[in-house]
């Protein structure tokens, strides 16, 4: 919500929670239709951030497996944007939204 807020604040407009085109079932936190812009805003548990990422003891393996899929689909979803013409930007959720923007603002301004 606070990259949401400051992108708002800058005046970048976008749509939330679109899905990605010829992937109906996934979804872009943000896009910039015109400027083919696509944001992520993973979160650490469940993207497998290499900073927080933990490990449910209950399950392991089974947990291991969920989330190394995660990262795959994740992969494949940048390329397939990539493969558009579409810059992917993904941070953390941990990941200050003022850095954040500035990079958001860069890709869709194109400066």
């Amino acid at each position: 919500m606070l990259i949401r807020k400051e992108a708002h604040r800058r005046g970048l407009r976008y749509r939330v929670d679109k899905a990605i085109p010829g992937m109906p079932r996934r979804r872009a936190d943000m896009t910039f239709t015109g400027a083919k812009v696509a944001v992520f805003v993973d979160g650490c548990f469940w993207h497998s951030c290499p900073e927080h990422t933990s490990i449910p003891r209950a399950n392991r393996e089974w947990w291991v497996a969920k989330l190394e899929v995660n990262q795959r689909r994740d992969r494949a979803t940048d390329a397939h944007l990539e493969g558009l013409g579409w810059t992917v930007l993904r941070f953390w959720e941990h990941e200050d939204s003022h850095t954040a923007v500035d990079v958001v603002e860069k890709a869709v301004r194109g400066h």
